[in-house]
């Protein structure tokens, strides 16, 4: 992929957020950094652990992150309980 080549995700994302600020008209947007994230990481920690066959230790290395963080993240979302 070149510097100027969109990766199809972040090409997704940008029309989204442009729909939902466009959706918002005169009304100021908030907190839409923690919205993103928490839209993008649930769905992103399920798939990764279903591919994984729920092996946090594998999901973790998949994900690039240490497997208590995963944790963590998985109690946070709901996909796990603590």
């Amino acid at each position: 992929m070149t510097k100027s080549t969109k990766h199809p995700v972040s090409e997704v994302l940008e029309v989204h957020i442009q729909r939902y600020l466009d959706d918002l008209g005169e009304i100021p947007p908030s907190n839409i950094y923690p919205m993103v994230l928490t839209f993008i990481e649930k769905p992103l920690l399920e798939l990764v652990m279903k591919h994984a066959n729920q092996n946090q230790s594998l999901a973790a290395k998949y994900l690039g992150m240490n497997r208590n963080t995963l944790h963590k993240k998985l109690v946070e979302h709901g996909l796990l309980s603590n």
